[in-house]
């Protein structure tokens, strides 16, 4: 186990300097990274690689042996953290948004500890998956081409890492994503309820998913889309319409189950909206740049890196968004409607929680919220009792906003303001304060604005 143990990386990519995470003196932090190796399907003398970079909570005291803490570690939760795409590595998850670590956008790419990260009270790992993703690889250049083969090879890859890291085999498991994490997690989650459900393999211990701004319904997505870039005056009312037509003949194709010409069809149907309205940032509507990588691939493909992760020199890390052989291998899935896995997990009892930042047009708040009001009654529920759950202003010490909660029994709506397509890159405080919130049971601060005076503020939580 020892050989995988990240003990420094990097400073900067010209690697002149260093930050120590595992020294013999003082250790800051438990983390280890590498690939767990999976069978081919293709060609069983043949080998994929996963690849995952994995973090201890920082309630746990790095200096004491795991095995004189093991009821603080195993009660601690696990998040796995799945960046989409598809083809999109976790990298950009850990230095971009929630990790404990963060890249400069400058030239020599400076890294430094970020205070902001997922890791403060909770184990992350953060996954590339699948393989073409990041780091990970197939010895037979071998891709997934649906989410059955993708949750079955991910379940296979947990396999090996609980094996290679017994202390955390136990914790409790939450697998968080975003984008178009929003079909690999519950794919994946539901792939681990068989497996515990036949007694095959370790048994995890899965409590909940958690999607942020996640691509499942498509077609409803993209009618939002232009909804949304309508209502935000890039589009022109006449343009509407000519794009709604569009979209027309997208479903009809989806309905006739041609999903790479579907696939084919929302590209340009995407990639004609955005020149209309002045190529806008589809992950945020404020802006024409989007989020900046700065460096992170010159980083993240340097010999240095590499070697401090345990990656072989040859292997490229890569990241693409919805292009690149990942997404070619995918095509057919990419259109599909994957809502009822949700329904199948939610009615399992498996804690829930789908957030959005409100300026993404890609996968925003609307379609989040007609997907959930589309979701079946649970049994003994009353009519409409999802739609008429409190919503919660979950508020600033000052007032103000920080987000809008609602929750129904294990099913919980995060709506946050000021924040696109990756939310915890906007808002990475309150990303954060939600995730504990919602793992640890914690109350939302705030008020129900339906139960209260019109000229009184509030004062109240939301468990």
């Amino acid at each position: 186990m020892s050989l995988n143990i990240v003990r420094s990386i990097p400073a900067n990519i010209p690697n002149t300097l260093g930050i120590d995470l595992y020294t013999k003196s003082v250790k800051k932090t438990r983390s280890y990274a590498g690939h767990v190796d999976i069978p081919s399907v293709e060609d069983p003398e043949q080998e994929n690689h996963l690849f995952y970079w994995f973090f201890e909570s920082q309630t746990c005291n790095p200096n004491v042996k795991t095995s004189d803490q093991m009821d603080l570690i195993r009660e601690t939760p696990l998040l796995i953290w799945l960046n989409g795409g598809p083809g999109a590595s976790s990298m950009l998850g850990l230095f971009l948004e929630n990790g404990p670590l963060t890249i400069a956008d400058n030239a020599a790419g400076t890294i430094s500890v970020t205070p902001r990260s997922w890791t403060q009270q909770a184990h992350v790992a953060f996954w590339d998956q699948p393989v073409g993703t990041g780091y990970s690889y197939s010895d037979a250049n071998e891709y997934v081409k649906d989410e059955e083969a993708l949750s079955e090879m991910f379940w296979a890859g947990l396999q090996r890492f609980f094996e290679e890291h017994e202390a955390y085999a136990e914790c409790p498991l939450y697998i968080a994503g975003q984008s178009y994490g929003g079909k690999y997690v519950p794919h994946i989650a539901s792939k681990i309820d068989e497996k515990n459900e036949q007694n095959e393999g370790r048994h995890i211990d899965l409590k909940g998913i958690a999607i942020g701004n996640g691509w499942i319904k498509p077609l409803l997505s993209l009618r939002i889309m232009i909804d949304y870039v309508f209502t935000t005056g890039f589009i022109g009312i006449g343009q509407k319409e000519r794009l709604y037509q569009d979209h027309e003949e997208i479903r009809k194709v989806v309905e006739a189950g041609d999903m790479k010409e579907a696939n084919r069809l929302c590209d340009e149907l995407v990639r004609t909206t955005m020149r209309l309205g002045g190529n806008f940032d589809l992950y945020d509507v404020r802006s024409w740049e989007g989020i900046p990588m700065g460096p992170l691939r010159a980083y993240l493909n340097t010999d240095a890196v590499k070697g401090a992760l345990h990656v072989p020199s040859e292997v490229k890390w890569k990241n693409a968004d919805n292009e690149g052989p990942v997404a070619e291998h995918l095509v057919e899935d990419i259109m599909a409607d994957c809502s009822d896995k949700y329904v199948e997990l939610i009615g399992k009892g498996y804690q829930t929680l789908l957030y959005t930042g409100n300026f993404d047009t890609a996968c925003g708040y609307q379609a989040t919220e007609e997907f959930l009001d589309g979701i079946p009654k649970w049994d003994g529920d009353e009519d409409d009792s999802w739609r008429e759950a409190p919503r919660l202003v979950w508020t600033l010490a000052q007032g103000d906003p920080k987000g809008f909660v609602r929750r129904h029994r294990n099913l919980m709506q995060v709506s946050l303001p000021d924040a696109g397509h990756a939310a915890p890159a906007y808002q990475p405080e309150i990303c954060r304060e939600m995730i504990y919130n919602w793992v640890f049971v914690r109350p939302f601060r705030g008020y129900d604005p339906q139960q209260l005076p019109k000229e009184h503020n509030g004062d109240g939580e939301h468990g």
